[in-house]
């Protein structure tokens, strides 16, 4: 067995830190990096990408709505096309900024409310998937069953479905609303989840159900309570059991 595992990482602002990259990148196999719209700047985006081709661990860019004050966790409207052309911005800076490193960009992942309306609204997913499409070369990560994998099947573009082992599940396979207490996991629910979903593609719902979660690649968010050690138990956890981290891109 294999999985990939991924965090959210580069989600810092200025003098602002967030998370410890440089300890995550010694444990994940991809890194989604922010790209400057819901966290990062160049300079911190220049340091992760380094970082990362140092240690090998495959790049993405964490795309966002246009969302600082909010670290991206605000729905923004817009017409497609203009969402299509934000995001194609944020994939076009992270490449230039990942191959001035050494390697470049292998797939684009939406960050925070962008993921989770790609997942359910078809034309907001059309639009990502546009982007993705017109730049070219490059697969998505997202939520396996929804709108944002119907949209990347329609546009030829290779997509691979993620898992979460920091978060609760609803009964239809969706994340629950961070607003809701019990939305993050803490590390043993996370490591328990994260054995279940890579070896058996399925996870514990809200209601204590199994929901089917068949992913290819396993998030661990950087931004969450000790991170770090929650990403070395799941690792260890994993690597016990027979499942080999690779990335998939």
């Amino acid at each position: 067995m294999t999985i990939d595992l991924n965090s959210d990482l580069g989600e810092g602002f200025g003098a602002w830190a967030m998370g410890d990259d440089d300890a995550l990148l010694d444990i994940v196999t991809s890194a989604n990096i922010a790209c400057g719209f819901h966290a990062g700047d160049p300079s911190i985006m220049r340091r992760t990408c380094a970082m990362a081709v140092e240690r090998g661990v495959r790049i993405g860019a964490h795309i966002s709505y246009r969302d600082l004050a909010g670290f991206g966790r605000r729905a923004i409207s817009m017409p497609a096309g203009q969402l299509t052309d934000e995001c194609l911005y944020q994939i076009g800076a992270l490449d230039g900024i990942a191959r001035a490193a050494g390697d470049r960009v292998r797939y684009v992942k939406p960050h925070g409310a962008l993921y989770n309306s790609a997942a359910e609204d078809a034309d907001i997913a059309q639009a990502i998937a546009a982007a993705v499409a017109t730049y070219g070369g490059l697969s998505l990560l997202g939520l396996p069953g929804s709108q944002h994998e119907a949209a990347a099947v329609a546009a030829g573009i290779d997509f691979h479905a993620e898992g979460f082992a920091d978060r609760a599940y609803t009964p239809a396979g969706t994340l629950v609303s961070r607003s809701r207490p019990g939305s993050v996991l803490d590390s043993e629910s996370a490591v328990a989840q994260a054995v279940s979903i890579a070896s058996d593609g399925k996870a514990r719902d809200v209601d204590g159900a199994a929901v089917a979660v068949p992913a290819r690649s396993l998030c661990v968010h950087g931004d969450s309570p000790g991170a770090v050690a929650m990403a070395r138990a799941i690792r260890s956890a994993l690597t016990e059991r027979g499942v080999e981290l690779r990335a998939f891109a």
